[in-house]
């Protein structure tokens, strides 16, 4: 059983920056691939951006350039540095770890707004 605590959702002007923060429970954090998803009003949950147990990266094309998933295994957190927001990237994020089972995070708001 893993849970998850996602942290640093805000309201932010066009082109600022955030960082949110995954922290999860229990010592088995580092085999967990972990990645964060994104909700809109009325749309799917879609993947932003995801990194293996290994540390190995992918992005959806929309954020690549922009938005940096990173984990600490120390601490058991992963994070995700947004940068150069744009309105289009209000929503919900989500955290998630998988390997056999998937969990989730409650989520944390994010608004770019002027």
């Amino acid at each position: 059983q893993v849970q998850l605590v996602e942290s640093g959702g805000d309201l932010v002007q066009p082109g600022g920056s955030l960082r949110l923060s995954c922290a999860a429970s229990g010592s088995s954090f580092p085999i967990y691939h972990m990645a964060w998803y994104r909700q809109a009003p009325g749309k799917q949950r879609d993947l932003v951006a995801r990194i293996t147990s290994g540390g190995s990266t992918n992005y959806a094309d929309s954020v690549k350039g922009r938005f940096t998933i990173s984990r600490d295994n120390a601490k058991n957190t992963v994070y995700l540095q947004m940068n150069s927001l744009k309105p289009e990237d209000t929503a919900v994020y989500y955290c998630n770890a998988a390997r056999v089972n998937s969990y989730w995070g409650q989520g944390t708001q994010v608004t770019v707004s002027s």
